[in-house]
């Protein structure tokens, strides 16, 4: 398989066997007028299996979604073909708007203005909960 190289843009590297097209859907990159490839299960000596997103464009992507679905994920800014910066992505501590609260009683259900917001409540199981009733995300 042929890939070709990015002159400008963003390279998501590292990420979980199986994960790249959940990274993709809540990145929102299917609304990006530009050319991306998603490459799955490529070989890494690392992960033993890895996928990989190519952006070939210079957009905002939210580093809270990448380190929710799957920190540890290494984020590679191109410019001019040269590698420019290298981002080991972390757990964020809070997320807004990103996932939603499943709980039907949840005040955001009823309310649909509040911002759907979930704290990191144990970082060794990746566990967020909605922080307005606790309840745990999926």
């Amino acid at each position: 398989m042929n890939i070709d190289s990015i002159n400008n843009g963003i390279v998501i590297d590292h990420i979980t066997a199986g994960r790249g097209m959940r990274l993709y859907e809540l990145l929102g990159l299917d609304k990006a007028d530009c050319s991306i490839a998603i490459i799955k299960n490529a070989a890494s000596g690392k992960l033993g299996k890895k996928d990989i997103i190519k952006i070939d464009a210079d957009i905002s992507i939210d580093f809270d979604v990448i380190g929710y679905v799957d920190p540890g994920i290494t984020v590679n800014i191109i410019k001019g073909g040269i590698l420019t910066e290298k981002k080991t992505i972390e757990m964020p501590e809070r997320l807004t708007n990103v996932i939603k609260c499943k709980n039907p009683r949840c005040i955001t259900s009823v309310e649909q203005e509040l911002d759907h917001v979930f704290k990191l409540t144990d970082r060794n199981e990746c566990v967020y909960r909605c922080i307005y009733c606790e309840t745990k995300a999926k």
